[in-house]
């Protein structure tokens, strides 16, 4: 074999490494750009979900508040028509009392 053909298998082994050394980096830098992107996702995500959790805790909140306020005029007319009932027999119950006490 020449030597001008041993230095073009030598030359053509170095490019070859040096293509192997090259893909290797291409790789890696891949590897670590995939890597951010993922966890860019995932905080974009874990902030969204954390967005949602508030919206969907102040949407319960309202409903609460709503239905409290529901319920609390509920039980306000329940009593008023309770005293109205009583102030109708108070009367009556006043009749039956002096009945008792006074023996009639």
């Amino acid at each position: 074999m020449s030597l001008e053909a041993i230095q073009k298998v030598a030359d053509a082994e170095q490019e070859g490494q040096k293509r192997i050394a090259d893909a290797h980096a291409e790789a890696r830098q891949l590897l670590a750009d995939a890597e951010k992107s993922g966890e860019a996702l995932i905080k974009e995500v874990r902030a969204g979900a954390a967005e949602e959790h508030k919206k969907l805790m102040r949407q319960a909140e309202e409903r609460a508040e709503v239905k409290a306020r529901e319920i609390d005029r509920e039980a306000r007319a329940e009593g008023d028509k309770l005293r109205q009932t009583a102030k109708q027999h108070l009367n009556e119950a006043a009749d039956y009392i002096v009945r008792k006490v006074v023996g009639r």
